[in-house]
Order: structure tokens, then C-alpha cells, then sequence
């Protein structure tokens, strides 16, 4: 019997979504702790001793505490969902490749665009689409034939990719030259369990 993992999260955030939606996907027993960013209780010594950097996700599994929302999506599916993760060496390195992705062009695309729109940080709005638009490409052309990125089925690498890719439209990023990841978008909405992030400004393109 599992212990109940504790998910320190924040609602819009879509790092922190990712760990609350695999728990969910995978049936993992868990309870989410909003953390209030704006009153700054990332910066408060209880959180900074679970994690240095300040940022969510959290979580604590009894005195295991894990931080990084890919490491996250790792980590509990290696204890609690190996469905998640193949077995297979080769769709192993995919899943990889994917994670890889999520912290590199997904971040400083459409996830950054998100965050000039959303919450007016002081990036560079040009940058942010050029990789954005990169980004979804990638996955347009790589979903051709597919109904998830890895295998027959999901894996921790559609966890990975769905939260920012989905919110994209709130950075400005439009989602509709891309019918492949709306479809992917809409096969990760359908699994059982699934629960989304709140939207912001939903809607600013289609």
C-alpha cells in the first residue's frame, strides 16, 4: 500500500500541472498542496528545504522528496505506473527524447510565450514564437500516423509535452495549423482520470 503523495503545486503552473496530471491519469493516491506563489511561500525555509530553487512541483512521498517536474513523471512512474515508461531500450531513449524536448524547445516556446502574455515576464516575444512554432513542427511531423508520441499507447513523454502545448493559445501560439497535436491533445484529454489546468486567457487565437 502506497503512502499518499503530497504534490506541491500551483494551479496555472504547467510544470507543476504535469505531476498532478500523471498522478491522476495513473490512479497514484495524492493530495495537492496549492503553494502561494504570490505571497511568497516558495521563498519560505519549509518549501526551500524541499527544494533549493524555489519552484513547483513537489512532491513528497512519505521522506522521499523529489523536485523537477520531469524527474517527477520518472520517479512515480518508475514506483507506481511502469506502464508509463517502456520497457523497450529504444522506446526508452523516445520517451527520453520527448522529456528532453519539454525542457528545451517546449519551455522556451510556447510555455515562455505563455508567460510574457500570462504573468508579463520580460522575455523576448519574437524568440519565443520562432521556437515555439519549431517546436510544434517537430511534433506535427512526428505524429503523422500516431496516437501518442511513444508506442501504442501513453507514456510520461504525452505528460511531458501536454500542458504547455495545450495552454499554447494563451501565449499567443495558435494551435490551428497543426490538426496532428490538436488530435494528440485531444487523445490525452480523453484517458480516463485526466484533469485539466485552469485556463487564463484561453481563446486570445484559436
Amino acid at each position: 500500500m502506497s503512502n499518499t503523495i503530497r504534490i506541491h503545486s500551483f494551479a496555472t503552473s504547467g510544470h507543476a500541472h504535469r505531476a498532478v496530471l500523471f498522478a491522476a491519469l495513473a490512479g497514484i493516491d495524492h493530495e495537492v498542496i496549492e503553494v502561494d506563489l504570490a505571497g511568497g511561500a516558495h521563498r519560505q525555509p519549509d518549501f526551500l528545504a524541499m527544494n533549493p530553487a524555489g519552484q513547483v512541483p513537489v512532491i513528497e512521498d512519505g521522506d522521499t522528496i523529489v523536485s523537477d517536474a520531469n524527474a517527477i513523471l520518472v520517479y512515480l512512474a518508475r514506483k507506481y505506473a511502469p506502464s508509463f515508461i517502456p520497457t523497450d531500450p529504444a522506446q526508452e531513449a523516445e520517451v527520453q527524447k520527448f522529456l528532453t524536448l519539454a525542457a528545451g524547445e517546449m519551455a522556451f516556446g510556447p510555455a515562455a510565450a505563455r508567460l510574457i502574455t500570462v504573468f508579463g515576464a520580460p522575455l523576448d516575444t519574437e524568440f519565443c514564437q520562432t521556437v515555439a512554432t519549431r517546436y510544434l513542427e517537430k511534433i506535427e511531423v512526428h505524429m503523422n500516423g500516431r496516437e501518442f508520441l511513444v508506442g501504442d499507447g501513453p507514456t510520461i513523454a504525452d505528460v511531458a509535452l501536454y500542458s504547455y502545448t495545450a495552454h499554447a493559445p494563451e501565449g499567443n501560439v495558435s494551435l490551428e495549423p497543426y490538426p496532428n497535436v490538436r488530435r494528440l491533445l485531444s487523445n490525452i484529454e480523453a484517458l480516463p482520470g485526466f484533469v485539466p489546468m485552469p485556463a487564463t486567457k484561453a481563446g486570445l487565437v484559436a
